[in-house]
C-alpha cells in the first residue's frame, strides 16, 4: 500500500489528485471544530470532558461525524444524512418501479437518482438537526452532566432555526466536498470523508484506554488493544477479499465472417456481500426503543425493562445484557440476508447471461441458473453474516473482558469501514498507475 502511494506521488497528475484530496480533508476537519451560533461552547467542553468516552445513544452517529456531533459544530451531522439517504434510495429502488427503471437507464438514470439522494439528504439533515437541537436544549444530549441544561442558553425560536439552518448547510457542504473528491480527487469522496471521520477518533480513544488502564501504567491494556486491532484488521482483510467465483462460458457466435464469444469469465460473489450495512441497520434499530425510553417521563416498568435489557451498558459503565447481545447478533444476521436479497437479483443475472449466450458449465441456462446462483449465494452469506456479527460484538466482549468503554477504538463498524475504504482506495490508485505505466506489459 505504501509503495502504491509513493509511486502515485511520483506521477504528476496523480500527485495533484492526492494533494487535492488532502486539502479537502483539511477543510472538512476544520469544519468539525467550528461551533454553530447559539451554543455555549464552554458548557459543551465541560460535558464532553465529564462524559470521558461514554457517548450513550449518540456514540455511533458521533463516530461517523468525527466527534463533531457532541460538540455541536457546523459539521455536527457529518456524512450520516447522506449515508441514510443513499440506503433509503437503494431500498426504494426495489420497491418503486420508477426508480428501478431509472437504475436500468445507465448514466442518465444514475444522475437522476443521485439528485434525489441530495434532496433527501437535505430533508434528513433538517430532521436530524432539529432533533439534535431539541435534545441539546432539553439537556438530554449529555445525561448526568452538571451544566447540560446550559448548552443552549437562548431557547428562542429564531436561535433554534438558525442552529438548524447552520447544521443543514454544513451537511450540504460536506456532501459537496465529497463530490469534489470523487470528481477531482482519489477514491469515492463520501467513503473518504467517512474514513477520516472514524480515523480521527482513534488517537484519543487509544490514549483513553491507556489512561484508564491499571497494569504497568496502562501500557498492558494499550498493547492488548493494539494487538486485538491488528488481528481484527487481518481477519477483515482476509474475509473482505474472499469470494466465490462462479465460472461462466460464452458460446461462439458467427456474425458474417467473424467469430464472437467463446470466452471464459466468472461471477465474483463476495463472502461479505452486504458490507457494513447490516451492522448499521441493527445498531439503528436497537437505538429506537432506547431513544424512546430516554425521552419518556416517569419510571414505568416498560422503561426500566428497556434500559436494563435493550441499552448498551457502556453508557453506564456496565456490561450489556445477554438479551441485547443476542438481539444485536440476530439482527445483523437477518439484515445481512435481507440486504443481499434486495441488492443481488439471481434471475436478472441469469437472464442477462442467457441473452448474451453465456452459461455456467453443467447448469442449464435460464431458471436453473438463477436457482443455482441463489443456492450458492445463500450458502456463502451464512459465514459472511456470522463473521459480521462476531466482528460487531468485539467492543462488547472488550467491555466484558477488561472494562473498556463503548468508545473502544477498534470497534467492528469502524474497522469494517476503514479497511473497506482503504482497500478500495488502494485498488483505484493501483489501477490508475497501471494506466500510466506500461513497463510490465512491454517487458
Amino acid at each position: 500500500m505504501l509503495t502504491a502511494f509513493a509511486r502515485a506521488f511520483r506521477t504528476p497528475d496523480l500527485r495533484k489528485k492526492l494533494l487535492f484530496t488532502l486539502g479537502i480533508i483539511v477543510v472538512y476537519r476544520a469544519g468539525t471544530h467550528i461551533p454553530i451560533p447559539g451554543v455555549n461552547y464552554k458548557a459543551v467542553e465541560t460535558c464532553v470532558n465529564e462524559a470521558s468516552g461514554n457517548q450513550g445513544l449518540f456514540g455511533l452517529v458521533n463516530m461517523f461525524s468525527g466527534g463533531a456531533l457532541l460538540r455541536i459544530t457546523v459539521f455536527a451531522l457529518g456524512i450520516m444524512p447522506y449515508i441514510t439517504a443513499s440506503i433509503i434510495l437503494q431500498l426504494l429502488t426495489v420497491v418503486i418501479p420508477r426508480l428501478e427503471a431509472l437504475k436500468k437507464e445507465g448514466q442518465a438514470g444514475t444522475t437522476k437518482i443521485t439528485q434525489y439522494t441530495r434532496y433527501l439528504t437535505v430533508a434528513l439533515a433538517i430532521l436530524q438537526g432539529t432533533g439534535l437541537v431539541a435534545t441539546a436544549r432539553s439537556g438530554a444530549l449529555f445525561s448526568g452532566c452538571s451544566v447540560a441544561s446550559g448548552i443552549v442558553p437562548d431557547q428562542a425560536i429564531f436561535t433554534t432555526v438558525t442552529m438548524v439552518v447552520c447544521m443543514t448547510a454544513g451537511t450540504a457542504v460536506v456532501m459537496w466536498l465529497g463530490e469534489l473528491i470523487t470528481d477531482r480527487g482519489i477514491g469515492n469522496g463520501m467513503s473518504i470523508l467517512m474514513f477520516i471521520s472514524i480515523a480521527a477518533t482513534f488517537p484519543s480513544a487509544l490514549w483513553a484506554v491507556k489512561k484508564q488502564g491499571s497494569l504497568a501504567g496502562g501500557w498492558i491494556e494499550f498493547g492488548t488493544v493494539i494487538l486485538v486491532g491488528l488481528v481484527m484488521v487481518g481477519l477483515v482483510v482476509f474475509v473482505e477479499q474472499s469470494q466465490r467465483r462462479i465460472p461462466v462460458q460464452y458460446a461462439k457466435r458467427m456474425i458474417g465472417r467473424r467469430s464472437y464469444g467463446g470466452t471464459s469469465t466468472y461471477i465474483p460473489l463476495k463472502v461479505n456481500q452486504a458490507g457494513v450495512i447490516p451492522v448499521i441497520f441493527a445498531s439503528s434499530l436497537l437505538y429506537i426503543p432506547a431513544l424512546v425510553a430516554q425521552f419518556a417521563g416517569g419510571n414505568s416498568a416498560w422503561k426500566s425493562w428497556i434500559q436494563r435489557n435493550l441499552v448498551n451498558g457502556a453508557s453506564s459503565g456496565s456490561a450489556p445484557s445477554p438479551i441485547y447481545i443476542t438481539l444485536y447478533f440476530l439482527l445483523i444476521v437477518f439484515f445481512a440476508f435481507f440486504y443481499v436479497a434486495i441488492s443481488f437479483n439471481p434471475e436478472e443475472v441469469a437472464d442477462n447471461m442467457k441473452k448474451y449466450g453465456g452459461f455456467i458449465p453443467g447448469i442449464r441456462a435460464g431458471r436453473p441458473t438463477a436457482e443455482y446462483l441463489s443456492y450458492v449465494l445463500n450458502r456463502i452469506t451464512w459465514p459472511g453474516s456470522l463473521y459480521l456479527g462476531l466482528i460487531a460484538l468485539v467492543p462488547t466482549m472488550a467491555l466484558v473482558g477488561f472494562g473498556a468503554s463503548q468508545n473502544f477504538p477498534f470497534g467492528g463498524t469502524s474497522i469494517l469501514i476503514i479497511v473497506g475504504v482503504g482497500l478500495e482506495t488502494v485498488k483505484q490508485i493501483e489501477s490508475q498507475l497501471q494506466q500510466r505505466n506500461y513497463e510490465g506489459f512491454l517487458r
